[in-house]
């Protein structure tokens, strides 16, 4: 036998003094020393190791030595590690050594380790001996820490029953004398290569002393962290590895249609590309499109528009929808426009954005028609997608200003590049094969008769859809096996926003095409986008598709699932594509510009290209078959299993083609036979027989109840098996396996950890910290063996890139998790706890493999050769390797299999009931593999072969095992009770049963009349249960119990309720009943109904085997031998082994057992005190309404009723507040029952009626606990002084403390500061500009809406700074990983380490900027004006105060059957009235000192202190300040919102103040109503939509329950302000002054004070507050006060001892508004809150003015006085010369509203005009929100005015005038009114870089200059897009208000009053046609007066010529005649 030994004797140099431990480690598996315990420099260990080894030692291989500081609690301190590779020790075999430790750093150390190596190496096979294991150094109480993960190789001996078999890769079996399993299974300690050993032999709770004991026992053989503390359920947690864990949900949870909302607000565009558009945004969901408004001749339109699309369709369908945002210029209704540019992007992409929104990005719009192009504009919108169930934090609305920034704001999610470049997706596609038939026989027939041919019936076509385009091959007609061989090209942005490819076989029919299978590629699965990434990859590879079943039929039921909605049920076809992606690089001059889809052949790809072909084998076995659904039908049953179409006997592989099919699948013929002749004889032989059986024989079903057959296999069990051919590949599998076993290993362990955090149990950091480490083996573990694969041939690019990445990622996993560990501590587990689960996240994310290989396994029900039910298996789950880790983690283990209904029909009530459990064994792998395929079995079994016996028909796999062994066992199942159950009545109760199956009997418990907590308390006993397989084995490895439960009807089936699952505790014959394991435990199970769960039971579960009669073996022996044989003693005999069960104590409950008492929970005596308050919107019952009604409370058998309502009508309230009983509850919190409240109406003749019930499942928040009298916030000696520097932002008070606690402290306050400042602010008036400017904010001009506006700002800072903290304290811990990860991957972590910085600098520069330019720099802005400001909450008040539920708790009453998903019944229908009331408990023998206080009542018991509940009349006043983001109602995308307010039977209907067209609507107002408490307290706030004609229609309501408000403690009548004033806009409000609240607060609370004192000093118990004593009333005089002391308490009244708490302040709260119709999904906001007064008391005063502020009318003059440098667009007719006729135009409101030309200046030919020309804009303007309001009516059609909100932007244009053609656009500029940059002084200054740099110029604002003067530039864009100057303007603008501009008027134009001279402007500028003679001198003499003067000399020449040439003649005959 090859072994290896180390002896370690001493660890020496050791520091310090303590308990020290070693672990040596080889081959991973650990063994641990015992401790040394209080040893100094020297921990002598002198142990020896010893590791029994099943092949030859490697000279690479290592030995690890760890020396650790043991500590019990902590967890082990690392000393050093020595390390050293045994090359030397393996050709040696003997070595000894002293040598030093390193410690983590890998630095040497002082510490030294000295011990001796032993390798005894043997020529032998390799197989372990029986009991070898463990001759071990026996001196650990017998126990040996194992780990099987790395005895991988080592093969371990079987367990001798079934001879000539070995087991091999399971665990070692072991023997003891006289122990059942070797006993370290017992301790939940090791992890098995499935599953932690939960319950192995301790009950599943440890109590964590046990824990320590035994660590010690075990000196330290595990760090106690990797102990499981906590059974999730028990189910979940598996012993030993022949069994796999079941699938416990039940439904397939996609496809099933959900209800979304996408809302879209779409705010402006930007920079748009085009000269004077006219822009339209379309915006696109899917197939829905909505249009904004157009917006006239700009390119940075305003719109904030809002569109809202609701969806009901399968999260599936819903993420892969496109929104398509597209700007469309100049679109009407005769022409469709030109699109400018469009941005695409998929719902998936916003849903998983934070909070499942984009707010204020921009969109970067593109040209799908011209790549070449760049950016065409931005769109600036919101996106935002809610579920049912999401709520959206949508931030403040308020005026926006910082987001000009558009880079910085990119509607792109984190981490995508800005700049995106064009890429082309090509997806090819080869070929398919294994298709189904989509036409009838028939058909086909009569084709045959026509053509003589049999043909194929199906013609296949291929199309892909990605980011909303499609692409589809050609049709290859009549084939089941399609060669295509053609490519669809996409040209789309990268990356891209749209996440998957949709590849879809249709088959192309003359009527409609119907898709046959349908396959995702997921881009996120198929690329990496890491520094060492790849581009989207994929193929060529197979990829399989799953749909409905093959049979064909005209209207298939199932055809969604061939659409890819939901599970498929069945193969369909196998595809063969390959994806590739290349970026374009768009300047290249052959680059197509077009995005269309292109359709291109390629060249056939080879066989070889996917894989070699290999035969693989499937074998199946059905141990079980039971809880068969009895609707089938007793019919024979059958199971198929099918792997592809191999097996499919129905309708698997089509006729026609099955020849061609047999070729495909050996690849030819010839290669078959050659397999055949190379292999031996006999061999030859048994291929060729080995035809594969795929179903079991047809077995008629046998009753085990009312609900369900199961099939008597009993000792035969039927085999299944099926030879198939594939390419293998088989590495993809084995990748997945690997991480998926690591990840369901970290899931199990975290769900531990919450376990543990639940129950509230000790250590859950300890648990955590195994978890992590277990994590960090396993990455380790994975990335050596996938090292091994690197290199490996045959494998696409995919798979070497998928590899590396997954090994990339492995690696830095498990040095984060190794990281983390070590930081967590017991404060830190939550968050450590989220971090791991994205590690699990990432795990399953990594684990799903893109590139399928082997189809999934089907296993079907087959009655009457019908489908019936199926399940479905992935192949990689049962894949079989010769490495542990990678073969699947069913692959060869019994695994219950619960079978469902296909498709639709598995939905709902149908999917909950099982329809078959099987037991059911699987093995897939190689066929050359193929001799282990039995191993996993339990043993004890005979093969029984098919019947042909031909020699050597050895290895064919069996038909049937038979076997011989059966162990019977009595199963007992201790119910006790479930809680939460599902309601099935209707009266919203059940009547509970619960029933249990085991094996195939089953049993019920009792029915439990209306409740939903049952406590049933009783004992299930299932006596002689047969159980075949060996005893061993069926111990660690139980059968699964499944529990069911019902609902009786008195008619009818009994309904199904939920289910769970359990594995029982097992104590074998030879195994005492008694601790650890016996009596087992209590615990939790959850309860299932659907995914859903639907409850939990309170139960525990025991199988014990029974052991045999002597005197049956003395009969068996007379029988076989035939001779007297003597009584036998075997131990005692028969059943009184079992421990006794006790008999029924009850004599009520007849022949029920009681759970046994050492399983039942220790009870003790508690009193449950009740208060009754009243009861609330009762509904009717069976239409009458309720009159007397009366409460019951229940808990655990005993109870209470409450006096009787005598008139509900009258008085809702009871006459007596408190009652109580007492009850014997669980010592264990975690156990109490629930307490049942239901009320009953007394009706006349003593008829009770159930109204409605609430069970309070926990009690433990109502548990009384007394003050703890020690804490400091009792008396203390002094008084203590609170210190207000930080809290009060308004007035900054200097504080003086005397330290001395017994005096009361002094507080010195300087008042004066406020006035100094204002002597600073007067001197700082004259400002840079050299304007004077009047900062001082105007006291008056200040009101409530100043006050909100200031809050809402502060409440936007406030976010603002929580969100930089939080991305600081990511980024910090981010850096930290980053640091102490080891250099793996340091370089990428520094890289994005600094990029994270990057970002936040750039992010915080940006910020600076926006603040630096927000004024003409910030230094010149007045501080900001105080203003005194409220709270603005960003959600429901209650929300921020518990409900309010302080002492008055509303429990929701419940009637009626509850809703599932599907019947959108939720709970909120089934609300049916609500009691009021509270409950306390406590332990019965209470301490005295309650009772003894003053004032104590024994009547309240512990409710002492509560008001009286008589009617009280209270004034409640509603004030709605706005709505935000209401659901549009009408068609055109708006709504006419009013309010209407509803409490009791008043009802106030503001119907004619409904605000017309707006979705953000602002109210303003308040409203009064009186009501009566109680009968009145539920206020309902809606907003309707008002409509002309017909009803108008509910957008939304909230409902505030004003009761509980009135009572709490937290005073929640009327807020409290920061401040007291008695004038101005800050008035006091509230009727009592600060002073009285408080004296009656004291009063109330029974604490001494308040005592105001001299210096402005107040005590109140043991505090001293201090504060201002003076007021200043309405004229100005100053008035002592005590007030504002009175209020600093107040306001810090949480500080006072005992009764202090957080008083409500003045506040604003926003509630969302929910309809009814769309259950669950925000229609809107709305903000508001309510002040309610005593009609006791003084009546408050009128209500505060909060109508919304009126805009103020402004004018604002233009004056244009020059342009210049304007460039010249004409041609002249006669010269060609370019001139321009210039005019400017100018608008402000919008280009038909107000726009105002100037005269035209002809014929400028320098572009130099003159206009002296005035532009008057009136225009109203909100100061507070920066905005214009316009009222206008929308079209000739419109009811009534609209108003709209645009920002203040003057728009000035410069255009070409001219006749007869439209007039030319040359360019324009947009002045934003509140920051826009100054001018320049003169024209040369003005330069086209104050509008590029823009964000770093100082700007202006008109409203605070008035006056301004300037050149500013005209720009337009080229054909480049690029910006370039088109003139310059000077423009005077002057702002005034209209009382001032009343005063002075001013004409338009050059008019009359206050006239602007006229322009001097050069004569050309006339027009030609009124002076043509004039305009002629001009044009020509002006510019050819040269060329002229020259002619005309010329002329005169040429005329003085001629006439010289005619007279010259004549003169000349003159002159010669002698004339």
């Amino acid at each position: 036998m090859m072994s290896l030994e180390v002896h370690l004797k001493t660890v020496a140099y050791l520091r310090g003094k303590g308990d020290r431990i070693a672990k040596v480690t080889f081959r991973g598996l650990p063994l641990y020393s015992r401790v040394a315990e209080n040893c100094e420099e020297v921990a002598h260990f002198n142990e020896t190791f010893r590791w029994p080894i099943g092949s030859r030692l490697d000279e690479n291989e290592m030995l690890e030595i760890q020396v650790y500081n043991y500590s019990k609690v902590f967890s082990n301190r690392l000393v050093g590690t020595f390390c050293m590779v045994l090359q030397k020790v393996a050709e040696e075999g003997h070595l000894e050594l002293t040598d030093t430790l390193i410690d983590d750093n890998n630095t040497s150390i002082k510490t030294s380790v000295t011990i001796d190596i032993r390798y005894q190496p043997m020529n032998g096979t390799g197989m372990w001996g029986d009991g070898e294991f463990l001759d071990v150094p026996d001196d650990r109480d017998g126990m040996f820490a194992f780990e099987t993960d790395s005895l991988l190789s080592g093969q371990s001996h079987g367990s001798g029953t079934s001879p000539g078999r070995s087991l091999q890769g399971s665990i070692p079996t072991f023997r003891k004398a006289g122990r059942g399993v070797f006993s370290a299974m017992k301790l939940g300690k090791t992890k098995t290569s499935k599953d932690d050993h939960k319950r192995g032999d301790e009950p599943a709770v440890l109590e964590m002393e046990d824990l320590d004991k035994k660590a010690m026992r075990l000196a330290g053989m595990l760090e106690p962290d990797t102990i499981s503390l906590a059974s999730v359920t028990a189910v979940t947690t598996n012993v030993s590895n022949k069994r796999s864990k079941p699938d416990i949900k039940m439904e397939p949870s996609s496809g099933r249609p959900v209800d979304y909302q996408i809302s879209i607000t779409v705010i402006e565009a930007r920079q748009l590309i085009g000269l004077n558009m006219d822009p339209v945004v379309c915006v696109e969901v899917g197939d829905d499109k909505k249009y904004t408004s157009m917006k006239e001749s700009t390119n940075c339109p305003y719109y904030n528009e809002y569109f809202v699309f609701d969806f009901h369709v399968p999260p599936d369908v819903m993420f892969d929808k496109i929104i398509k945002l597209s700007v469309i210029h100049s679109k009407n209704l005769l022409r469709s426009g030109t699109l400018v540019g469009t941005f695409k992007m998929d719902v998936g992409t916003v849903y998983s954005q934070p909070e499942h929104q984009f707010h204020h990005k921009w969109a970067i719009m593109s040209d799908p028609d011209d790549i070449t192009a760049g950016c065409k504009g931005y769109v600036k919108c919101d996106i935002a997608v809610v579920g049912k169930g999401d709520n959206i934090k949508t931030p403040h609305k308020a005026n926006e200003t910082d987001e000009d920034d558009i880079e910085g704001n990119l509607l792109l999610p984190e981490g995508i590049p800005a700049e995106r470049q064009w890429a082309r997706f090509y997806v090819k596609i080869h070929r398919a094969e294994g298709l189904p038939k989509m036409n009838t026989s028939i058909m086909a027939n009569v084709k045959k008769a026509f053509i003589g041919e049999n043909r194929d019936l199906v013609d296949p076509y291929v199309q892909v859809q990605f980011s909303g385009q499609k692409g589809k091959t050609s049709v290859q007609k009549s084939s089941y096996e399609p060669i295509w061989n053609e490519q669809v090209i996409f040209t789309e942005l990268f990356p891209p926003l749209c996440k998957r490819i949709k590849v879809q076989i249709r088959d192309s029919d003359k009527v409609n095409d119907v898709a046959i299978g349908t396959h995702f590629i997921d881009l996120r699965k198929i690329s990496n986008d890491g520094d060492k990434g790849f581009l989207p990859t994929l193929g060529p590879a197979w990829v399989n598709m799953y749909g409905s079943t093959r049979q064909y039929t005209l209207m298939d039921e199932h055809q969604d699932l061939n659409d890819g909605l939901g599970e498929g049920v069945s193969f369909r076809a196998r595809l063969l594509i390959s994806v590739a992606v290349e970026i374009l690089d768009t300047t290249s001059p052959e680059v197509i510009s077009s995005t269309e889809v292109q359709v291109e052949p390629v060249s056939n790809i080879s066989e070889s290209a996917t894989g070699k072909v290999e035969e693989f084998f499937l074998f199946g076995s059905f141990l079980e078959a039971t809880m068969i659904d009895r609707k089938i039908g007793d019919k024979p049953i059958s199971f198929e299993i099918t792997i592809g179409n191999y097996g499919n006997q129905i309708d698997g592989v089509s006729k026609s083609s099955s020849v061609k099919k047999k070729k495909k699948e050996g690849e030819n013929e010839e290669e078959e036979n050659e397999l055949i002749q190379n292999s031996s004889e006999d061999e030859a032989d048994e291929e060729a027989d080995l035809t594969s059986v795929s179903s079991t024989p047809p077995m008629k079903p046998f009753i085990t109840d009312r609900n369900y057959f199961h099939l008597p296999y009993f000792e035969k069990k039927p085999c299944v098996y099926i030879k198939s051919w594939w390419q293998d590949q088989r590495r993809r599998l084995y990748n997945s396996n690997m991480m998926d076993k690591i990840a369901d290993k970290l899931e199990e362990g975290l769900n531990d950890v919450q376990e543990i955090i639940k129950t509230e149990k000790a250590f859950p950091e300890r648990r955590l910290r195994g978890v992590l480490e277990e994590l960090s083996v396993g990455c380790s573990r994975y990335v050596t063996l996938a090292n091994k694969d690197v290199n490996l041939a045959g494998r696409t690019k995919l798979d070497r890139e998928r590899l590396k990445s997954c090994m990339r990622e492995m690696d830095s996993m498990g040095q984060q998790a190794r990281q983390i560990r070590t930081q967590v501590k017991k404060n830190t587990v939550k968050d450590k706890l989220k971090l791991a689960q994205n590690f699990l996240q990432r795990l399953r994310f990594l684990a799903d493999e893109p590139q399928h290989s082997i189809p999934d396994i089907f296993v079907w029900m087959m009655s009457n050769n019908k489908r019936i039910a199926y399940a479905r298996i992935p192949s990689k789950d049962i894949l079989y390797s010769t490495v542990d880790e990678e073969t699947g983690k069913d692959c060869g283990k019994v695994k219950a299999v619960f079978l469902k209904l296909p498709g639709k029909k598995g939905f709902g009530p149908a999917g909950w009931t099982v329809q078959a459990k099987l037991e059911l064994y699987l093995w897939l792998g190689l066929n050359k593999n193929r001799k282990d395929f039995l191993n996993g079995l339990p043993n004890g079994f005979e093969e029984i072969k098919a019947t042909k016996t031909g020699p050597g028909l050895q290895s064919v796999p069996p038909v049937t095992l038979i076997y011989n062994m059966k162990q019977v066992f009595q199963l007992r199942a201790h119910l006790y009770q479930a809680r939460s159950l599902f309601a099935a009545d209707n009266s919203g109760l059940s009547d509970p049963f619960a029933r249990v199956f085991f094996s195939a009997q089953s049993q019920l418990t009792e029915v439990l009349n209306e409740t939903l907590c049952p406590t049933w308390d009783q004992l299930l006993v299932f006596d002689d249960v047969e159980l075949f397989g060996e005893a061993t084995e069926l111990r660690d490895d139980p059968p699964i119990i499944v529990v069911e439960f019902y609902d009786q009807d008195t008619v009818g089936k009994a309904e199904f309720i939920g289910r769970t699952f359990a594995k029982p505790t097992i104590k074998m014959c030879d195994e005492p009943y008694g601790p650890p394991r016996f009596p087992p435990q209590l615990e939790y199970y959850q309860i299932y109904r659907g995914n859903s769960s639907a409850g939990e039971l309170l139960a525990a579960f025991e199988l014990l085997q029974i052991p045999f009669d002597a005197e049956e073996i003395r009969r068996a022996l007379i029988a076989v031998h035939d001779f007297a044989v003597p009584q036998i003693k075997v131990g005692q005999g028969g059943r009184n082994e079992l421990p006794p069960l006790e008999g029924p104590t009850d004599s009520e409950r007849g022949p029920i057992l009681p759970v046994p008492l050492g399983i039942r929970p220790v009870l003790s005596r508690y009193r449950i005190e009740v208060l009754f308050w009243g009861l609330r919107d009762l509904k009717r019952v069976n239409l009458a309404q309720v009159d007397r009604p009366r409460v019951d409370i229940e808990c655990a058998g005993r109870g209470v009723q409450s006096a009787l309502i005598q008139n509900y009508k009258k008085n809702p309230n009871f006459s007596t507040l408190v009652k109580w009983f007492e009850v014997d509850l669980p010592e264990n919190e975690l156990l109490h029952p629930p307490l049942n409240i239901r009320v009953v109406d007394c009706r006349a003749f003593g008829r009770y009626i159930l109204v409605g019930s609430h069970a309070v499942s926990t009690l433990r928040r109502f548990i009384y606990s007394p003050p703890d009298k020690s804490c400091t916030n009792w008396a203390s000696a002094g008084d203590i002084t609170v210190n207000l520097e930080a809290e009060s932002p308004v007035r900054k008070m200097d504080t003086v403390v005397k330290l001395d606690p017994m005096s009361d402290a002094v507080v010195k306050v300087d008042m004066n500061e406020e006035e100094s400042d204002k002597e600073k602010k007067k001197k700082k008036k004259k400002k840079k500009g050299g304007v004077e400017e009047d900062e001082e904010t105007d006291e008056r001009a200040l009101d409530w809406w100043s006050k909100y506006f200031a809050s809402i700002e502060t409440l936007k800072e406030n976010l603002r700074a929580q969100e930089a903290a939080q991305a600081e304290a990511e980024e910090r811990e981010e850096l930290e990983m980053a640091t102490e990860t080891a250099d793996i991957r340091a370089d990428d972590l520094h890289l994005k380490g600094s990029r994270i910085k990057e970002r936040y600098k750039e992010k915080k520069i940006s910020k600076d900027k926006k603040k630096s330019h927000a004024g003409d720099g910030l230094e010149k802005l007045p501080p900001k004006a105080r203003v005194d400001e409220l709270v603005v909450y960003n959600k429901e008040l209650e929300n921020e105060y518990g409900n309010f539920e302080d002492w008055l708790h509303t429990f929701n009453l419940y009637r009626g059957k509850a809703g599932d998903d599907d019947e959108h019944a939720l709970d909120d229908d089934r609300i049916v009235g609500r009691f009021k009331g509270s409950l306390c408990m406590y332990k019965v023998p209470l301490s005295q000192e309650i009772t003894r206080e003053a004032g104590y009542d024994p009547n309240m018991g512990m409710f002492q202190s509560i008001p009286h509940n008589d009617p009280i009349r209270v004034l409640v006043r509603v004030y709605v300040v706005r709505a935000t983001d209401l659901h549009p109602a009408d068609i055109n995308g708006k709504a006419d919102p009013y309010i209407v307010i509803k409490l009791g039977k008043s009802e106030i209907k503001d119907k004619e103040n409904y605000i017309s067209k707006q979705l953000n609507p602002v109210f303003g107002k308040s409203f009064d109503i009186e009501a009566t408490f109680p009968m009145e307290s539920m206020l309902t706030v809606s907003v309707y939509d008002w409509d002309l004609v017909g009803t108008d229609d509910l957008i939304g309501e909230t409902k505030i329950d004003l009761e509980n408000r009135f009572y709490s403690k937290y005073r929640a009548t009327c807020g409290i302000a920061a401040n007291y004033s008695v004038h101005g806009y800050n008035i006091w409000r509230d009727p009592m002054k600060p002073s009285q609240i408080l004296a009656k607060l004291c009063k109330e609370g029974k604490i001494d004070g308040p005592h105001y004192g001299p210096g402005g000093k107040v005590k109140v118990a043991n505090r001293v507050f201090s504060g201002p004593t003076e007021i200043e009333d309405e004229n100005g005089l100053k008035k002592q006060t005590e007030e504002h002391l009175a209020l600093i308490v107040l306001n810090h009244w949480e500080e006072i001892p005992r009764v202090g708490c957080r008083l409500v302040p003045e506040h604003v709260e926003t509630r969302p508004l929910l309809n009814p119709d769309k259950p669950g999904i925000e229609q809107g906001r709305i903000e508001m809150w309510v002040d309610m007064f005593p009609m006791d008391v003084p009546a408050p005063g009128p209500a505060i003015d909060i109508s919304p502020r009126k805009p103020k009318r402004y004018e604002l003059r233009v004056i244009i006085w020059n342009t210049d440098e304007v460039i010249l667009e004409d041609d002249d007719y006669f010269t060609g010369e370019k001139s321009s006729d210039i005019f400017v135009r100018g608008w402000l409101k919008g280009q038909q509203e107000d726009k105002q030309d100037t005269d035209v200046h002809y014929h400028s030919l320098t572009g130099e005009g003159n206009f002296n020309w005035r532009f008057v804009f009136p225009f109203d303007y909100l100061m507070a929100e920066e905005k214009i309001v316009i009222s206008k009516k929308e079209s000739m059609f419109s009811w009534d005015e609209t108003e709209y909100k645009i920002p203040p932007r003057l728009t000035l244009q410069v255009w070409d005038a001219d006749h007869f053609s439209a007039d030319d656009f040359l360019g324009a500029i947009e002045l934003d009114l509140n920051r826009f940059p100054r001018g320049a002084k003169t024209a040369k200054q003005c330069t086209l870089n104050m509008i590029r740099t823009e964000q770093e110029l100082p700007t202006i604002s008109i409203f605070k200059q008035k006056r301004v003067k300037g050149w500013w530039p005209f720009v337009a864009r080229d054909e480049n897009d690029e910006m370039e100057l088109t003139g310059k303007v000077e423009a005077e603008l002057h702002l005034v208000t209209a009382e001032e501009a009343e005063k002075s008027p001013v004409g338009l134009g050059r008019n009359e009053p206050d006239p602007l001279e006229k322009p001097n402007r050069p004569d050309t500028s006339l027009m030609w046609f009124l002076g043509p003679l004039k305009s002629l001198r001009y044009f020509i003499w002006h510019n050819y007066r040269w060329l002229i003067l020259k002619a005309l000399g010329l002329i005169l020449l040429l005329l003085m010529l001629g006439l010289f040439l005619y007279s010259i003649p004549g003169y000349l005959v003159k002159k010669i005649l002698g004339a």
